[in-house]
């Protein structure tokens, strides 16, 4: 059940989008080591947002996933930040991240909860 979502201010192209949403979800899936078919990933993309009174492109993630291994939080921040950096041009210090890891008994999924 690993979840990605990314808020962006940066532009994106049609083609762009796509190519970002699947290379997120390899990468999501491979960091935690969980098969594919459970990862979603959400993009938001051009909501207003400004960090540290800049309007240039810049990125909120949050990554939510059962029994997320927080010693491993710091890699997978670098890994993210790599991503949107190949993908969207955004460098990591324009970057914010959330992690999380609900209780199974706090995420649904296919009518009952983990």
């Amino acid at each position: 059940m690993p979840t990605l979502i990314i808020k962006t201010n940066a532009p994106l192209e049609s083609t762009a989008t796509e190519s970002l949403l699947k290379r997120a979800s390899a990468r999501v899936a491979e960091l935690l080591g969980k098969p594919e078919r459970y990862v979603m990933v959400i993009l938001e993309p051009t909501p207003a947002m400004c960090f540290g009174g800049d309007t240039s492109p810049l990125a909120f993630l949050e990554l939510k996933s059962l029994g997320l291994p927080e010693d491993q939080t710091p890699a997978l921040s670098a890994a993210l930040c790599e991503l949107l950096d190949e993908t969207l041009e955004i460098p990591s210090n324009r970057v914010y991240i959330e992690f999380a890891s609900p209780p199974r008994h706090l995420f649904g999924f296919d009518g009952k909860t983990f």
